[in-house]
């Protein structure tokens, strides 16, 4: 016979007494859950660095471990030294040189713009087609100084609150470090744990591709945050090599900043490009030619290959989605916000893309 329960109504051997009772135990559990949630959120995105930083460094984790005859307490402190050492300080020396520099390269620009526009050199009329014209609006502008001063003090003045700002930014970037640092330390010395209650979690929803649906995971991952971060280290040393070699000042911390500009699309040129710029009018056309070939070939070029090298190999994330993963996750999470963007989008597009294309190997196949 059909079911004539009405809807709503208790179950067949279920009373409203106990069915009040399951609804309050679950408006009980999202209370808990939100209120978690509410005490967690200053802090989740630093959780949410240190468990990507965890999981790309587990590895190495693992062989630490095993050198010190299985202390894992002794084998997280040692980790987090390490990553006191190698990232959390040098961005502390860096958010302070930038602080430092910035205004002091803001107010030195803007006084030798005010000095007026110098004549454009000699090549400048023989570039082809657009030389001569080029030439004339330019010695059109030095001649007018008094029209180039004010337009040089009406762009210094929001240069100089820019900077500052992003050195704010990587102030706030070093607080931020130290709490992935503090919650690192838990994630190394419990992460087995972690992963296997993480690995029970997945079986429930995913039941037999859960195995797979977390390699897939663990490969985007690492190869997006060695992709982003490898990438980054090599042009800001490469450009903190070309600086010092061509004698820019203030080079650590322009090279810090090419770190974090590399992050971004046509970000290091902004760099390397300035400082050719600086160095031309300086000490003439030799030094700026030299900045801007080591800046293209070396600096942009290392971007050019590297990164959709090391991103192809698991994470499969365009260059386009790495840029938006960048802005969207310093507006939302800030300075972490950086690097935990992209592996968030990455991990969406991989965990979609196995959804989609992967079957269940239990399902049963149809017949002709």
């Amino acid at each position: 016979m059909p079911d004539t329960t009405p809807a709503g109504a208790p179950a067949a051997g279920e009373t409203p007494r106990t069915a009040l009772e399951g609804t309050l135990r679950i408006a009980a559990i999202a209370l808990l859950v939100a209120g978690c949630f509410l005490v967690l959120r200053p802090f989740l995105a630093a959780m949410l660095f240190a468990a990507v930083l965890c999981l790309t460094t587990w590895p190495f984790f693992k062989r630490l471990r095993k050198l010190v005859r299985g202390r894992g307490s002794l084998a997280a402190g040692l980790m987090i030294v390490l990553l006191l050492a190698i990232v959390i300080l040098p961005l502390a020396l860096a958010a302070g040189s930038f602080a430092a520099d910035a205004a002091r390269m803001v107010d030195a620009a803007r006084s030798y713009l005010e000095e007026g526009l110098p004549p454009p050199p000699a090549w400048v009329a023989r570039i082809p087609l657009a030389g001569e014209s080029l030439d004339a609006q330019w010695r059109a502008v030095a001649a007018d100084r008094a029209q180039f001063a004010a337009l040089a003090r009406s762009l210094m003045n929001p240069a100089r609150e820019v900077l500052i700002a992003l050195g704010g930014i990587m102030v706030q970037g070093v607080f931020q470090m130290c709490l992935v640092a503090f919650a690192g330390f838990f994630f190394y010395r419990d992460g087995e744990a972690m992963i296997a209650l993480l690995r029970a979690g997945t079986g429930r929803v995913a039941e037999r591709l859960s195995g797979d649906l977390l390699a897939t995971v663990h490969g985007t991952v690492t190869s997006v945050v060695h992709g982003i971060l490898g990438t980054a280290a090599v042009q800001a040393l490469l450009a903190f090599l070309g600086l010092v070699i061509a004698g820019v000042p203030a080079a650590f911390a322009l090279a810090a900043a090419t770190f974090f500009l590399s992050l971004v699309p046509a970000g290091p040129p902004l760099v390397w490009g300035g400082a050719a710029v600086w160095l031309y009018c300086q000490s003439g056309l030799g030094w700026a030619i030299f900045m801007a070939l080591w800046g293209a070939v070396l600096v942009s070029g290392s971007d050019n290959v590297l990164k959709p090298l090391l991103i192809s190999r698991g994470g499969g994330l365009s260059l386009l989605m790495v840029a938006l993963g960048v802005l969207g996750g310093m507006l939302a999470f800030g300075f972490v916000g950086i690097f935990i963007g992209p592996v968030l989008l990455a991990v969406l597009t991989s965990v979609l893309r196995f959804w989609l294309v992967r079957k269940d190997p239990g399902a049963a196949t149809p017949s002709a």
